[in-house]
């Protein structure tokens, strides 16, 4: 009984292994040649004058700044789901807004929202209009 169970383990074995390789050796699909399309933004962000989320300030004032507005932002249902997904980056009470948003009015949303957020120095607006 013991060997008859440990042949079909090993069997098993044997043939998921087999499989494994089989599937390296084969060619990827379609997809997975297909180039990212925002390969220009990321050497964009690489540029240390830009601002990404690891510049966040850990200040617990910074932070609830933060907080707050991505609340008010998520709060208003006229704003596309790009809108409420923006970066929101505060250090020393200045907040940077970077990402799509979907036209110059949800821009200007956004940006006001902002502003209205208690702590707040000034708002750098890199919000960029999606093709």
């Amino acid at each position: 009984m013991r060997i008859t169970v440990l042949t079909v383990v090993l069997t098993f074995l044997v043939l998921g292994c087999s499989k494994n390789e089989q599937a390296k050796t084969e060619q990827p699909s379609q997809t997975a040649t297909v180039a990212a399309d925002n390969s220009g933004t990321n050497v964009r962000d690489r540029n240390d004058a830009t601002k990404t989320s690891g510049d966040q300030s850990e200040s617990e004032g910074d932070r609830t700044i933060s907080q707050n507005i991505r609340q008010a932002i998520t709060a208003d249902d006229s704003l596309s789901t790009n809108g409420k997904n923006v970066k929101i980056i505060t250090v020393d009470g200045v907040v940077t807004l970077r990402g799509p948003v979907k036209s110059e009015t949800e821009k200007t949303n956004i940006v006001a929202k902002a502003q209205q957020i208690a702590g707040v120095k000034s708002v750098e607006n890199q919000l960029e209009i999606a093709n």
